[in-house]
Parts: C-alpha cells; structure tokens; sequence
C-alpha cells in the first residue's frame, strides 16, 4: 500500500483528499504541526507528498527543498498560485507535477496513479491488474471497485490472481489445486469448491456480479460481460 502526505492547512481540502484516496486502498497522512513538517515526513515515511505551497511558518517550496536534501520521494504541489512564475519555481524546487486548485478529484487521483507508476514500476512492474474495471491490487492483496476496497484472504487473492493471469482463459480446477496448496500431500477437492463459493458471495455483496464463470468438468475463467 502506498502512503500519501499530505500537506495542506486547510482541513476541510485535506481531510477530502485523504478521504478520497484512502478510498482507492491509500494510506494517507495529513499534516499537523507546519512548524515540524520535516520530522513528519520522516517518521510518515510515504511514497508520495502533496504539498500547498502556501502555508504557516514555510512555504511549500522551502519544504520541498528540505525534504530534497534527504529524499527522492516524488512531491505534486496543489495550489491556486497557479501562475507560470509559480509552476517553474515548483519544478525547479524539485517538484514533480503541479495541481491547480479548484482540482477535480478524479484529476488528482490519475496524476497520483500516473506517478506512482513511473516512481515504483521497477520495483514492482504489475502492481496490480485489471479486469472489467474490477482492479486486483498485488501489493496488499485486496480488490478496488468503484472506489471501494474489498479486503481478500489469501486463497481469495491466490484464486483471483491466476484467473487474471489467465484472462479470457479457462484455468483447470487441477491447476488452481496445485496452486493453491502446492505443499500440501493431499486436499479434498471440496475445499476449492468451498474458497470458491465464499470467493463470490464476497464479490456479489460488493456489486461485481457474475465475475467467475465455471466451465463444468473443466474449471474457472473470468467472465468478460
């Protein structure tokens, strides 16, 4: 799961945007203490700063200065300052994007995407996957539909990941077995019969309805409608 800083006084803008990104499985973090932002940072950790330029004490370009002297973490400003003067300070600070305020959330969410993805594709190159909007995230092992998170066990996940890995494909009940429980001697086949079926009742209950297809005396695949 990747965390989020956000550094913003006014608390209604920054408990919307924290809301709004925990909603697609972020960890956010709004800053407190703009006195203090550097300790922080330090302690948040995150893999991501959103950072008002205008604010108590320091401005946002002071702070992304010193957080520059200690990290490469990528750092978006959001701003209504949003004159060319502005933008090419924020990049020369070592700022990555610039977001105007009023923002759409929606814009904010694919530029936080978008970097992310450039920041952290080599650690990990398929973070997640998609299929009929229903995105399996790989790194926490949960689903996101709709803006919803849907937390999975770990046969779930296991189950949705070779389906995804085999999309538009039938996967052998056989094949998800070894999978599943490679070190196990022996497994009654009713037991992927039974991950299978509370698999869906949690799908149904989060409004992906019928999203696995079984292929009688074949196996599973995911359904493309």
């Amino acid at each position: 799961m990747y965390k989020i800083l956000i550094v913003e006084d006014d608390n209604t803008i920054s408990g919307q945007i924290g809301k709004y990104l925990a909603r697609w499985g972020y960890e956010t973090a709004c800053v407190e203490d703009f006195e203090n932002i550097l300790s922080q940072f330090t302690a948040f950790d995150p893999q991501l700063v959103l950072l008002d330029i205008g604010l108590p004490f320091y401005n946002g370009y002071y702070w992304c200065g010193e957080i520059r002297k200690i990290s490469q973490v990528p750092v978006v400003f959001v701003s209504s300052a949003s004159d060319n003067m502005n933008i090419v300070m924020a990049m020369n600070m070592g700022g990555d994007d610039f977001i105007v305020k009023p923002f759409d959330f929606e814009v904010l969410l694919a530029k936080v995407q978008a970097i992310l993805r450039r920041t952290y594709s080599f650690q990990n190159q398929s973070a997640v996957m998609e299929h009929r909007n229903v995105i399996l995230n790989l790194a926490d092992m949960s689903l996101l539909y709709q803006g919803n998170r849907l937390e999975l066990s770990k046969n779930e996940f296991r189950i949705l990941q070779i389906l995804y890995e085999n999309a538009g494909k039938t996967v052998s009940r056989e094949n998800i077995m070894k999978r599943l429980w490679d070190n196990e001697c022996f497994v009654d086949d009713n037991t992927l019969t039974v991950n299978m079926n509370r698999l869906r009742r949690k799908l149904e209950e989060a409004g992906i309805e019928d999203f696995i297809l079984t292929k009688k005396g074949v196996g599973y695949q995911l359904s493309d409608n």
